[in-house]
């Protein structure tokens, strides 16, 4: 069945970077976009990034210029690295796979940036 298993997530000071992970497994990795989405207490989960299958690339406005999503189809992973954390990226961020009318999401990994 469909797996995605996210990875990397922590507590980094402002200012700090970390790179999250998501291993696929059980579909066709590279016919899938993939995208990042997150969700802090209290608001609606909301997306952060995506990755076409051909390698194209959107940004949420808060994130651009600071985040890069990334996807290596041979490894079945899709990346999100993070520089200059701010305090309002503390969520739960996850990874979404979407294949036609399938969505899939993965379990979730916590982000704490403190100031």
């Amino acid at each position: 069945q469909v797996q995605l298993v996210e990875s990397g997530g922590g507590l980094v000071q402002a200012g700090g970077s970390l790179r999250l992970s998501c291993a696929a497994s059980g579909f066709i990795f590279s016919a899938s976009n993939m995208a990042w989405y997150r969700q802090a207490p209290g608001n609606r989960r909301e997306l952060v990034a995506f990755i076409t299958r051909g390698g194209t690339t959107n940004y949420a406005d808060s994130v651009k210029g600071r985040f890069t999503i990334s996807r290596d189809n041979a490894k079945n992973t899709v990346y999100l690295q993070m520089n200059s954390l701010k305090p309002e990226d503390t969520a739960v961020y996850y990874c979404r796979r979407d294949y036609g009318p399938y969505v899939d999401w993965g379990q979730g990994t916590q982000v704490t940036v403190s100031s």
